[in-house]
């Protein structure tokens, strides 16, 4: 049987095990009676009676992708997409995402307005910046000028951001095309992103990131997501190129799991189907099991149902990841095991 594990995303590797200064208290925030960041209050605000993003963040989003065709990406539509960019979605959820620039450690462009990981906001009236662990950086200048209308397309582009009341309006273009979207999605060099960050209290951030580009896409599509603000430590830097990749390892194609799958009775799927919870690197994850017309289907955080194919009888492949299911002695599954690159993890039975 192929490695199959090993097609997912490779931020496994060079997310730092360990903050610096993890016992430096941040100073200047509110804390409730048991020393903790209240995360609760009300948010701050600048001099100027703007909120203030001044802070590091942790971004909330799935980072484990698996097949990038079948993610579910914001409100996008299969028929919003156009057919060549359709068609690449698929080679590129068939190859595993090997391509990806990411993993060449090159920036990802557009790519950090949904992309997860730590990073730092710093806000003055003119230009608010924003770090990246990879020490890549954003840009956004806020003195009233405009877009560049014939920019030279650059890998991080061209930012301008004003303020719509009490949210953050972030318009960007002039990217080049060699990036890719969140879940493997292409894009032209004639896109265009506007982000909308709102500060709901002193500890969240709520960001809506719309892509507009009609060289690839029929209509604009928006992607949403969170992030928290990341009291008592710091950013560590995260270079690619310093750490094991794992790519030697990157074997096979997609649909391999189907050419190796074998047959189990439907009365041993059915034991398997199930909600299991666990912890995957930052944050909690839920994948539901289902079972239908003969095939074990999961849902990884609320997402698309993706079919997973019986290796043996009790591992599964097909996603990008594999499963394997614990059983008890009468053949009820009571956890599973979610295998990445990075390691596996262990997601116990609640129903």
């Amino acid at each position: 049987m192929k490695i199959f594990t090993t097609a997912i995303i490779l931020t496994a590797f060079v997310t730092p095990l360990a903050a610096q200064w993890v016992q430096y208290r941040t100073a200047g925030i509110p804390r409730n009676a048991a020393g903790q960041p209240n995360l609760a209050a009300p948010a701050p605000r600048t001099a100027d009676g703007k909120p203030d993003f001044t802070g590091l963040w942790e971004m909330i989003t799935d980072t484990a992708v698996g097949n990038v065709a079948s993610r579910n990406v914001g409100d996008l539509k299969p028929d919003d997409v156009q057919p060549w960019a359709r068609a690449l979605v698929q080679q590129r959820a068939e190859n595993f995402s090997k391509d990806d620039p990411h993993y060449q450690c090159l920036p990802e462009g557009p790519g950090y307005t949904t992309s997860g990981g730590m990073k730092r906001f710093l806000q003055t009236p003119a230009m608010i910046a924003i770090l990246n662990e990879d020490l890549t950086y954003r840009q956004i200048y806020m003195d009233g000028r405009a877009l560049e209308t014939q920019p030279n397309p650059s890998w991080m582009g061209y930012t301008v951001g004003h303020w719509d009341g009490d949210t953050l309006v972030v318009e960007s273009n002039g990217f080049n095309d060699k990036t890719w979207l969140l879940g493997g999605y292409p894009h032209t060099e004639a896109m265009r992103i506007t982000e909308r960050f709102r500060r709901t209290d002193f500890g969240h951030l709520d960001i809506a990131v719309t892509f507009q580009d009609p060289g690839a896409y029929a209509k604009p599509w928006t992607v949403r997501l969170g992030a928290v603000l990341a009291a008592d430590t710091e950013l560590i830097e995260s270079i690619c190129n310093e750490e094991h990749s794992g790519q030697e390892h990157w074997v096979g194609k997609a649909s391999d799991a189907q050419k190796s799958a074998v047959k189990v009775a439907p009365e041993i799927l059915a034991k398997y189907a199930g909600v299991y919870k666990g912890r995957y690197l930052l944050g909690p994850r839920t994948v539901e099991v289902t079972f239908s017309n003969g095939t074990l289907f999961a849902a990884v955080n609320g997402g698309p149902k993706q079919p997973i194919l019986p290796q043996s009888e009790t591992n599964f492949a097909g996603t990008g990841l594999t499963y394997r299911f614990v059983r008890d002695d009468h053949g009820i599954a009571t956890q599973v095991i979610e295998g990445h690159v990075s390691g596996d993890y262990n997601y116990e039975r609640q129903k």
